[in-house]
């Protein structure tokens, strides 16, 4: 397990969210009790997963919260931070409905606790493709094999109608940026900052922008999971990491330009301009509105149909979620 335990302050990070008003009420924090714990680990993708730049830039919130050990995790057992928290290396992941409702599904001891954004995602293609029924017979690239973006394709092929497994030659591959350069492949999922290079590149086209589509942009694209064992154990400390994310979400809304600044400097995005535009795309102006348990429920069902799952979405919902931190913050952070 890779630990990244920035020592840095981010003076400017928490100069720029007490100006914005996003730290809150100062009598809000004070009037709970001390956090059971001062300890939280949450995962960190260096310059691979630019929505996540909320995460990135709330240390200072964090602590601002009473969390005087705060770390990020770079790397841990497995390839994904659903593979580390179910290993105990994280407290807290970030991550699509379809990981964390495999986790319940598989008996990973966790609570979904709330949704973040609502799309982040571009399926590019090349000139051939016009929609996602023309994906049949041609070469779908994907990072490996039953992960997170092969099953969010899997859903999406399957609801037009499409048979994942017969109509789609998947091709594994790290670099689907590249392998699409190449022609190896006719189509991918790109998660940012892999849109903006897209773009910048001048390769393929969107067929689908999960922000904008229907019906993926009326539910969560990311939601937030708590391990059972520090929800369960530290609720007061579940709401105040909860707090600091979801106010940083904010940050991201009424500034993403400063934002974008904090996560270039401390190394976590790679550029000022693909962050911003990450930033701008992603509905964080959501995690108010949506209802998080519909967002469980339609996913849950996809997978069920698509054969991932044979839990019924009520079944999820009920061992694998926790919506009262959500709603209380809800209400205490209303604008």
């Amino acid at each position: 397990m890779h630990i990244i335990q920035n020592r840095r302050r981010f003076l400017t990070g928490f100069a720029a969210a007490s100006a914005a008003g996003l730290l809150g009420p100062a009598t809000s924090a004070r009037a709970e009790p001390r956090p059971e714990t001062t300890r939280v680990r949450l995962p960190i993708f260096f310059k691979t997963s630019d929505c996540q730049a909320p995460e990135f830039i709330a240390e200072e919130l964090l602590r601002a919260e009473g969390f005087t050990d705060v770390r990020f995790v770079a790397a841990g057992t497995g390839p994904d931070s659903s593979d580390w928290i179910a290993h105990g290396e994280i407290d807290f992941d970030w991550n699509f409905p379809p990981a964390l409702i495999s986790q319940v599904y598989g008996g990973v001891p966790i609570k979904i606790l709330a949704g973040l954004h609502a799309g982040c995602l571009e399926l590019f293609a090349n000139e051939s493709i016009r929609s996602i029924m023309d994906l049949k017979g041609k070469r779908v690239g994907i990072d490996i094999s039953g992960g997170n973006t092969h099953k969010l394709l899997i859903i999406h092929i399957a609801y037009v109608g499409l048979d994942p497994q017969k109509d789609i030659e998947w091709v594994t591959g790290a670099d689907a940026v590249e392998m699409f350069a190449a022609r190896k492949i006719d189509a991918f999922l790109a998660t940012p900052p892999q849109p903006q290079v897209m773009r910048e590149r001048k390769l393929g086209h969107v067929i689908l922008k999960t922000s904008v589509d229907r019906p993926w942009s009326q539910y969560y694209c990311c939601m937030l999971s708590g391990s059972k064992e520090y929800v369960g154990r530290y609720p007061v400390a579940t709401k105040r990491v909860m707090r600091a994310l979801l106010k940083a979400i904010d940050l991201c809304i009424s500034d993403p330009e400063r934002v974008a600044r904090l996560a270039v400097e401390n190394g976590t995005v790679g550029r000022y301009d693909f962050a911003l535009q990450a930033m701008t795309d992603a509905r964080y102006d959501k995690w108010r509105d949506y209802d998080p348990a519909d967002s469980i429920r339609f996913y849950a069902l996809r997978m069920k149909e698509t054969g991932m799952t044979t839990a019924s979405p009520q079944a999820i919902i009920a061992d694998g979620t926790d919506w009262s931190f959500l709603n209380e913050l809800r209400r205490e952070l209303k604008t």
